[in-house]
């Protein structure tokens, strides 16, 4: 959603580069398909009117008209009105948090209690624990087991009503506290009371609304429902890299003055990225998002090529690392400026095949390549699954991967900056 968001506002803003002069006649087209690009993506009229009103009247301020760069500023208008839309970064509690996750049932609640704990682990060094209150679906309470134990994080649970188990969990020795609660089919007022309840009873930080972005605006009206009876303190969108059309991310604070802490950008654990509207203004304008690469990236867990001596093993050690970052697609999506290369598709298969490949090499085999010849080759295939074709193109990117190493320690790079 997000990249197809970014591609049509680029496509907007472009035409709008290198003009001299900025004026009422030249900025009409791109207001018209900003327009456009906000209605399909189902965006309120009136948040469209205000959004567009705004970026007409300072682009067409003395300021513009005065600047040496003018058409450079209009994108920075843009760019500021985007995040005036979003609404200013708010940065998380951290001291000790103990988080209520509240939502619909279908939402994605349960998964994103264990993606955010995942998330207060590795980013904010806590030692996490989460708290099954979901006591109207067994199978919510089964999931957060095991993904506790996929995550190696514990998960407290008994046979109690929901305000007893969570009472009685966060009095455990943890430096931060993730409830799942118990969904509904849509908002009733035994919910309601519930979480009232133990809002009233237990000390919280944060109250997040979990919600589905593939709900469209319907999701507003979500929002305002839970939010009129309980205190919320911010909304976690799912499925954010499914094909929803992006207006909740679009609206949400401007619509309900709630902000949004977290999207739900993959179903992998490591799928929660922070919302930050400065970053999300930048993506969408082509900017990249460059801090969300380094986010994705344990530098402590990288360790450094041997440019002295490449070797196989130092391949398969640089694949398993980059396999730790993620969806290769999306990193790739956030270095500025990817999105005019067109589409970009990367098979995660083949790296799988790769690393299948070096693993049935045998440590001699890996340290001393020029050794394999038909016969392993045939040998290495059969082991890694693969055919004989995928071993030699192996060998052949090592050896491309060689060439570019040698270049490196010698300073001399193998492309143009």
């Amino acid at each position: 959603m997000l990249n197809n968001l970014q591609k049509k506002f680029e496509e907007a803003i472009h035409h709008i580069r290198g003009f001299g002069v900025i004026n009422e006649d030249n900025i009409k087209d791109i207001l018209k398909k900003l327009r456009i690009i906000l209605l399909e993506a189902d965006v309120e009229l009136s948040v469209i009117k205000t959004f567009l009103d705004n970026v007409k009247e300072k682009a067409l301020s003395e300021e513009v008209r005065k600047s040496l760069k003018p058409s450079e500023l209009f994108i920075k208008i843009v760019h500021d009105e985007l995040i005036n839309l979003f609404g200013e970064y708010e940065p998380l509690n951290t001291n000790k948090p103990v988080i209520m996750l509240v939502g619909l049932q279908g939402s994605g609640k349960t998964t994103t209690s264990a993606k955010l704990a995942n998330y207060l682990r590795k980013k904010h060094s806590k030692k996490p624990l989460l708290i099954a209150a979901d006591t109207f679906r067994k199978a919510a309470k089964d999931q957060l087991i095991q993904l506790g134990k996929e995550l190696n994080i514990d998960v407290y649970t008994e046979e109690a009503d929901a305000l007893e188990i969570i009472k009685n969990g966060v009095k455990k020795d943890y430096d931060a506290i993730i409830i799942d609660t118990r969904g509904r089919l849509h908002v009733d007022v035994e919910l309601q009371n519930e979480l009232k309840q133990i809002q009233k009873e237990v000390k919280l930080t944060d109250t997040f609304l979990v919600v589905d972005s593939m709900m469209g605006q319907d999701a507003i009206n979500i929002i305002n429902g839970f939010n009129e009876n309980i205190n919320l303190t911010g909304i976690i969108l799912t499925k954010m890299d499914s094909d929803a059309s992006g207006g909740v991310a679009l609206t949400a604070r401007s619509l309900t003055n709630l902000p949004i802490k977290f999207l739900g950008t993959s179903e992998k654990m490591d799928g929660l990225e922070y919302f930050d509207s400065k970053r999300m203004a930048d993506r969408l304008l082509g900017k990249g998002d460059l801090l969300g690469i380094v986010e994705k990236v344990n530098l402590e867990d990288i360790e450094p090529v041997n440019l002295d001596n490449f070797s196989l093993d130092d391949f398969l050690k640089q694949l398993k690392q980059i396999k730790k970052m993620g969806s290769l697609e999306s990193i790739i999506k956030m270095i500025p400026g990817a999105s005019k290369l067109g589409p970009i598709t990367v098979n995660e298969k083949d790296l799988l095949h790769m690393e299948a490949i070096l693993s049935s090499m045998t440590k001699e085999e890996r340290k001393n390549p020029d050794i394999i010849k038909a016969s392993r080759k045939i040998r290495i295939a059969k082991g890694s699954g693969t055919e004989v074709s995928d071993v030699n193109r192996l060998l052949k990117q090592y050896d491309q991967m060689k060439i570019m190493t040698k270049q490196l320690k010698q300073g001399k790079l193998p492309f143009k900056i």
